[in-house]
């Protein structure tokens, strides 16, 4: 292959790849600066800062521009080039003519588990750095995992019983059945496919499982059409179709890389105002379906958990029955609430899920209806144990169960009871 000589006139586009995180910095200057170089690093960055708002394609620049910015000469730079070349970050296409054209394709670094599993690049940083830096970073990098190797399965499956629910549609739930799509006018479809470059997405990649997934992740995620589209761009596979489960991963990273880790405010959402119950309703259950219906699941798991912040597999739990299953606020309040009090206290996610799908069947979108349903479909349960067993269950039902408590004829440990669940709210 003949040598190129690479003049400032020469001419540059970036093309992205890939999506660079703050954590793909960090890996950038921790792992890779060590074997490529900090001359390396600032090219790539710099190529990195060059790309549009949309972080998918700059405007052509000259290699003088380079230059200037890393304060470097041509032959300085292309050895910087070429050290991301051989290491994973950069593909290099030229277009030769009078003034050379240059596409620099950037990739993003790999992860940390991704690098040091690696049987190159592992290895050239520990003779780079040394056994004790080595170590060091090794061990910054290391994540607690929980080895289940011996532990066993026990979990128990939802009694079939509660599979014959129905319930009829309430006048207010059919009324304001299109109201609850709000997810569905999120994104600008137009917009996203004007913004992806011709040729690398097939014709029937957007089908209705496709955008209704990208709705919701960016009604979940508060992302733009523009945003989605440098999302999905990212995660089209070789036929010209979107990997969805990428797309869900790639939504869900991005959005904690730039929140310091956190989930999405979904999950801090309380119940929109046309679901709920009419205001001045000053009964003992008028109160509790005011607190399902004010308080975010988030806020109630905790309060549940005596003021313990919920769990990261419990949060994705909250996320799935919002988002996938579309379950309104208050509605997964009684369901947290109903779940815990059969489960000692534990959110089964098989027992709750199978529920949940059952009320996704049956249209449930307010708080009192499903206080209804949990409180009938319970007196199946029951009814259906006690008659196969011959033994009365006497397990702490929610204290919204009993009739009594809109008319305010309930006992002292009730009457406790509910005080304790209210107060939790005030």
């Amino acid at each position: 292959m003949k040598t190129i000589s690479l003049l400032p006139a020469d001419i540059y586009t970036v093309i992205n790849k890939s999506i660079l995180t703050e954590i793909d910095k960090k890996n950038l200057i921790t792992l890779y600066e060590p074997i490529i170089g900090p001359l390396a690093v600032s090219l790539y960055l710099t190529l990195w800062r060059d790309l549009d708002k949309l972080e998918i394609m700059s405007i052509d620049y000259t290699h003088h521009h380079l230059m200037t910015i890393l304060k470097s000469s041509l032959d300085t730079i292309k050895i910087a080039r070429e050290a991301l070349e051989g290491i994973g970050l950069l593909k290099t296409f030229i277009k030769e003519d009078e003034i050379n054209s240059y596409v620099y394709e950037l990739y993003s670094p790999l992860s940390a588990t991704e690098f040091f599993n690696h049987p190159i690049f592992n290895i050239v940083l520990y003779n780079n750095i040394g056994k004790k830096e080595y170590d060091l970073l090794k061990k910054e990098y290391e994540k607690l995992k929980v080895n289940l190797n011996d532990y066993k399965d026990i979990t128990k499956m939802l009694d079939m019983s509660f599979k014959s629910a129905s319930i009829i549609e309430s006048k207010e739930i059919k009324e304001h059945t299109s109201r609850a799509l709000e997810i569905e006018n999120k994104v600008d479809f137009d917009l996203i496919t004007s913004a992806i470059p011709k040729g690398i997405i097939s014709e029937r990649a957007f089908n209705k499982k496709t955008k209704e997934l990208i709705n919701q992740l960016a009604f979940l995620y508060n992302y733009d059409s523009l945003k989605m589209a440098e999302l999905i761009r990212t995660v089209i596979n070789e036929k010209g179709f979107i990997d969805k489960e990428e797309l869900r991963i790639n939504a869900r990273k991005y959005y904690q890389y730039n929140n310091n880790g956190n989930l999405p405010t979904l999950v801090y959402r309380t119940q929109p105002e046309y679901l709920k119950s009419p205001s001045g309703d000053t009964s003992n259950k008028g109160r509790i379906i005011h607190v399902f219906e004010t308080t975010s699941p988030y806020d109630f798991l905790k309060s549940k958990y005596k003021g313990v912040k919920p769990t990261t597999r419990d949060l994705k739990l909250l996320e799935y029955l919002i988002v996938d299953l579309e379950l309104k606020p208050a509605v997964v309040n009684v369901l947290i609430d109903y779940v815990l009090r059969r489960n000692n206290n534990k959110l089964n996610q098989a027992f709750i899920e199978t529920i949940a799908g059952q009320w996704k069947r049956l249209n449930i979108k307010t708080a009192a209806d499903a206080m209804s349903v949990a409180e009938k479909e319970h007196k199946k349960y029951t009814k259906k144990v006690e008659r196969v067993s011959n033994k009365k269950i006497t397990e702490k039902e929610p204290v919204w169960f009993n009739e009594k408590i809109e008319k305010k004829e309930i006992s002292q440990e009730e009457k406790k009871e509910l005080e304790e669940l209210l107060k939790e709210f005030k």
